[in-house]
């Protein structure tokens, strides 16, 4: 074994390529003149969503057996169990329109968590205060 040095990183090395001779019929490129800086306008920014968008798929089962406590749910955008897994103890809501008005709005919501990955396609197994509906 030969004794080395540190290694450090080495930025690459920047050569200018010769320019190639144009074909019969091909336009020169023109050369690009630097723009003069322009101020930013400020403008009000859209508000970023913060939350992701989900698909309920059901509660895990087996042929025979369903268990209420863990529903699975398809998160968009997330398609490996390496996605899934910045979810993992995040909070979820379901949240649905109910006919009765209470505190003002027919809105609801009910709370939950990501627990797990089921399988590989980024399917979470998720956990809820009260067990999501059969029907939701």
């Amino acid at each position: 074994l030969k004794a080395r040095g540190p290694l450090r990183p080495t930025a690459p090395r920047r050569t200018q390529r010769p320019a190639r001779p144009t074909m019969a019929g091909e336009k020169k490129a023109e050369a690009v003149k630097p723009k003069a800086k322009q101020v930013k306008k400020s403008r009000a920014k859209a508000p970023s969503r913060l939350y992701s968008k989900g698909t309920i798929l059901g509660y895990k089962r087996s042929k025979s057996n369903c268990y209420a406590t863990c529903t699975l749910i398809q998160i968009d955008g997330v398609r490996t169990k390496e996605d899934a897994e910045w979810y993992f103890g995040k909070r979820i809501a379901y949240i649905y329109r109910a006919k009765k008005e209470i505190k003002g709005t027919k809105m609801r919501v009910m709370w939950g968590k990501v627990r797990r990955a089921h399988g590989v396609n980024g399917v979470v197994r998720t956990k809820w205060r009260k067990n999501i509906p059969p029907r939701a």
